[in-house]
């Protein structure tokens, strides 16, 4: 049985590439330590600059600590924004480079690599033909591997953007928005659902453009097929542009029942309109009205959102408005990014680029008014018996859990600690019900 040491950067959309590829290979073994290993798949990330350094980083530790006959394979943004020719010459120690334009294909390309480079052929009961290096080879079709807790699963239903953010590189990587066929998705949700997943989070770069490639009008065709499966208890959505969430969706959800988690990740970026005006988003109007929208059907909804501070031309008055809107929206969670100058972006070109000490003071004073606002807000469920799912197992303490609630996204958002006797037998993946009675400034804890 093939070892495979596997290292996915990034987003939970490079996870779901990541699982797709490790389902092409059928049976094999995971391994920790990377002598240990026969290959390796590392997807890297390169959205911005720090995250090509930790790419590139990875790559080369990787590849200077593998064995000499490890099958090392290299897919991702990082491939996408810099291309093979040149990274092959920094790392010529790489097996197989994967471009974001074949992705479709990956895991053909990558069975095929590896049956010609150990001379095996890759154990599977279906099977089809793939034109690899001119030769036509027996490929496996396994579906997807999922790697992540047993409670949820990543379901990415879209690849690219159609957006054209001036700091983002998204679209010269990944290219122009695709929505994955709901004939594909449905039994690929299924598929998790049957082996005991209960809650589906979906994602892409913009989840609210799915189906506006394909004539559909929004995500409902998609969620009726989603929402009918049996075994599906939580169904939760990322990366929601305001300008998809229109009203008839909204009262969809509003009706969809207790599947739908009220939460709604929404990137507003700013709250000045001369800012999002220069950012190129495509809502540069008050991001208020978005919100108020959204609490008009779901007033005791979560929201989650991201911004960037430093933005080029972004003056105190800006960042004012801007802190001032999140002091009066009191998101339940929020992250903030010091805005980073990257190459082939139109921001990147723009004059009045902000000093980076400035930077980095906005992101540290909007992340302080942020947690005391997610400690007030957290506080409210002080006493109450709440729904948490169990993720996981603590590493350190037994008889405790690591869960979430409606309003915690896996990865992204604080966690609940859960507390329980061992006649409870709790296990990962179940859901439970607990009495809050800790609150603290991101996470809770909690006793059944």
């Amino acid at each position: 049985m093939l070892k495979v040491f596997t290292k996915s950067l990034g987003c939970p959309k490079n996870l779901v590439d990541t699982e797709h590829v490790l389902g092409s290979i059928g049976t094999f073994e995971a391994v920790d330590e990377l002598e240990n290993a026969q290959i390796v798949f590392i997807n890297t990330c390169a959205f911005i600059q720090s995250a090509v350094e930790e790419s590139v980083e990875s790559i080369v530790e990787i590849a200077t600590q593998a064995n000499d006959d490890t099958f090392i394979i290299v897919c991702g943004c990082l491939v996408g924004r810099y291309g093979i020719k040149e990274l092959s010459k920094e790392v010529p120690e790489v097996h197989l480079w994967l471009e974001t334009k074949d992705i479709d294909d990956w895991g053909s390309i990558t069975a095929a690599a590896i049956q010609e480079y150990f001379n095996i052929r890759l154990e599977t009961q279906k099977t089809q033909l793939f034109n690899y290096k001119n030769k036509s080879i027996v490929i496996p079709e396994h579906g997807r591997k999922v790697s992540t807790d047993p409670s949820y699963a990543w379901l990415k239903i879209g690849e690219g953007c159609k957006h054209n953010c001036a700091f983002c590189t998204i679209p010269s990587i990944r290219g122009a928005y695709r929505s994955t066929n709901k004939e594909i998705l449905i039994p690929e949700a299924r598929k998790i659902v049957e082996s005991g997943v209960k809650e589906l989070v979906l994602v892409a770069q913009d989840v609210t453009a799915w189906g506006s490639d394909n004539n559909d009008i929004d995500l409902r065709p998609l969620l009726d097929g989603l929402f009918s499966l049996d075994g599906l208890e939580r169904l939760r959505l990322m990366y929601l542009y305001p300008a998809g969430m229109t009203d008839s969706l909204l009262q969809y959800l509003k009706d969809a029942g207790e599947k739908f988690m009220p939460y709604f990740d929404i990137p507003l970026q700013h709250a000045h309109q001369d800012i999002l005006s220069k950012m190129g988003r495509p809502f540069a109007q008050n991001p208020q009205i978005a919100v108020d929208k959204i609490r008009k059907y779901f007033p005791e909804g979560a929201l989650r959102t991201t911004f960037i501070v430093g933005f080029p031309g972004e003056t105190e008055e800006h960042f004012q408005r801007l802190y001032n809107f999140v002091e009066e929206t009191r998101f339940h969670q929020m992250g903030v990014f010091a805005y980073e100058k990257e190459d082939g972006t139109v921001a990147a070109k723009m004059p009045n680029q902000v000093e980076q000490q400035i930077k980095e003071e906005r992101k540290d004073i909007l992340m302080e008014l942020q947690s005391e606002i997610s400690e007030e807000i957290l506080e409210q469920y002080l006493g109450e018996k709440m729904s948490i799912i169990i993720d996981r197992e603590h590493d350190e303490w037994p008889g405790l859990y690591v869960g979430r609630t409606w309003f915690q996204a896996p990865d992204v958002d604080g966690i609940t600690y859960v507390s329980a006797p061992p006649e409870e037998n709790i296990k990962p993946g179940m859901i439970v019900e607990a009495d809050i009675t800790e609150t603290q400034q991101y996470d809770l804890v909690a006793l059944i």
